[in-house]
């Protein structure tokens, strides 16, 4: 059977697919594995360009035990303490913890204890809503609506999983900034807090519950480890091909062909394109009551400089002032943020040999409106904006940030276009209701009886943790349509 993509959730479905005893040939247009978790060299810095945040490495381990591997044997995992640090306009700072007694001590310091007993009863709240999606909706097939319909449903709906995330998050802690740290995460699932399910707190969960790492090495050493782990259990991968066409017989696809001409003869097929171009590739047009909805975008800056600021942690929240404008900015008016909040990692914090001695890395991160809902000339005022994410910073205690800049890289929507990318944006589809569990585009495809579809735009959808159990449900689907292990 042949995987088409070798990034996360292609190298998880080749491994849960070798683990059940299968021949596994994954075919990668690019040099190298980890699709958007890739890399890039840069005058002696050593790049991340896709997601900067790991949670949920026993997903990880979950992939790697399939042949007999676990998370010790491939990676260097390091959980980050505190996994954020965040800044505001007025100043204050709130590092969040993921220990218990940690950050329960923390916001006593930052907002009193009443705000403290507040947060435990969130995090409790968070803990129970994250066991019961993720058994019954995150790590879960769905073949209809109907399957929406478990004993589970009724348990969230008593939870408030299906009011909004916002006013949830509100009725355990009062403090506005506490408010954002446990709801910004709903913008990586394309919704603004306000707009968003109560469900997507489970974001919050992984980010300030579950633990946070980085692995030494860079995030694009899980690209690496799960494609180790692929060869040495016998699957072979087949780097710098670009699948362009399938051959079809009736309702199986009988072959893939690569743009060299190659031809790969497969009795299963498992897509992870993004989702627009794997619907082309087989010829379908899916149907929809109503039009896909995509995510906002991002504006990543990549800098490598020659100095360090001290109150940045490995992970930095720098909010704005004006951060319910910044969600209608983004989303509904098309256009860059006026006050920006943005995510700053400095991975040199933790692991100083990602770029040369003496120089730092800096991943600046700012939400920016898809191609869809934006008409910015990014080629044009890309630069422009760049200064402008520069300044921003410095003023935000990042003195002397532009004159200290000896590498650099910037990535638009326009660049993420230019990738394949639907709209410009890498994070596909957005988790509105009509596109998150049953009613997300199924990793099945009606009127191809041996394709599956893994990935991002998939079940069940956005985010590192997301994109690696997408992969063991397209194994799982493959694996129940030609009778399990072998």
């Amino acid at each position: 059977m042949v995987v088409v993509g070798a990034g996360l959730s292609g190298l998880a479905c080749a491994l849960h697919l070798l683990g059940a005893g299968r021949e596994v040939t994954v075919v990668e247009r690019e040099a190298h594995p980890g699709g958007r978790a890739g890399r890039l060299d840069l005058d002696g810095f050593r790049i991340d360009t896709g997601p900067t945040v790991l949670t949920m490495p026993e997903l990880l381990d979950e992939a790697l035990g399939a042949v007999g591997e676990t998370v010790a044997d491939r990676l260097d995992l390091v959980p980050l303490s505190p996994a954020y640090r965040a800044s505001f306009a007025d100043g204050s700072v709130i590092d969040v913890h993921t220990e218990r007694e940690a950050m329960a001590a923390e916001v006593a310091r930052a907002a009193g204890q009443r705000e403290a007993d507040g947060y435990l009863r969130l995090r409790d709240w968070l803990t129970r809503l994250y066991r019961v999606e993720m058994r019954s909706f995150i790590d879960a097939q769905f073949d209809s609506p109907l399957d929406l319909v478990r004993p589970d449903l009724f348990r969230l709906a008593a939870m408030g999983g299906f009011g909004r995330l916002a006013p949830a998050v509100g009725r355990h802690v009062r403090d506005e900034r506490l408010r954002r740290i446990f709801s910004f995460q709903s913008l990586y699932a394309g919704v603004a807090p306000r707009g968003a399910l109560a469900a997507y707190a489970v974001i919050a969960y992984m980010d300030t519950v579950a633990g946070v790492y980085f692995p030494r090495g860079g995030m694009s050493a899980l690209g690496d480890a799960l494609a180790g782990a692929v060869a040495k259990a016998g699957g072979t991968l087949r780097y710098g091909r670009e699948v362009t066409r399938l051959e079809r017989a009736g309702t199986r696809v009988t072959a893939v062909v690569t743009g060299d001409g190659e031809r790969l003869a497969c009795d299963q097929l498992v897509l992870t394109a993004d989702l627009p171009a794997a619907h082309r590739l087989l010829g379908h047009t899916p149907r929809r009551p109503v039009a896909a909805r995509y995510s906002p975008s991002a504006v990543v800056l990549h800098l490598g400089t020659d100095r360090t600021w001290e109150h940045l942690g490995h992970h930095t929240i720098s909010f704005g002032d004006a951060w319910r404008r910044t969600f209608t900015e983004i989303i509904r008016e098309g256009r860059t943020m006026s006050d920006p909040s943005l995510l700053v990692t400095q991975p040199t914090r933790t692991d100083p040999s990602l770029a040369p001695e003496g120089r730092h890395l800096l991943y600046v991160l700012a939400p920016a409106p898809n191609l869809a809902a934006g008409r910015v000339d990014w080629d044009r005022e890309g630069p422009r904006y760049r200064d402008h994410l520069v300044g921003v910073l410095e003023e935000r205690g990042l003195t002397g940030l532009g004159d200290s800049v000896r590498a650099e890289h910037l990535v638009t929507p326009a660049d993420w276009a230019r990738q394949g990318l639907a709209h410009g944006t890498p994070f596909s589809l957005s988790h509105t209701f009509a596109q998150t569990g049953p009613f997300r585009p199924r990793n099945t495809v009606p009127g191809v009886s041996n394709a599956v579809l893994a990935g991002c735009g998939t079940t069940p959808g956005v985010g590192l943790p997301t994109v690696l159990i997408s992969g063991k449900l397209a194994a799982a689907r493959v694996l129940q349509r030609t009778g399990g292990r072998r």
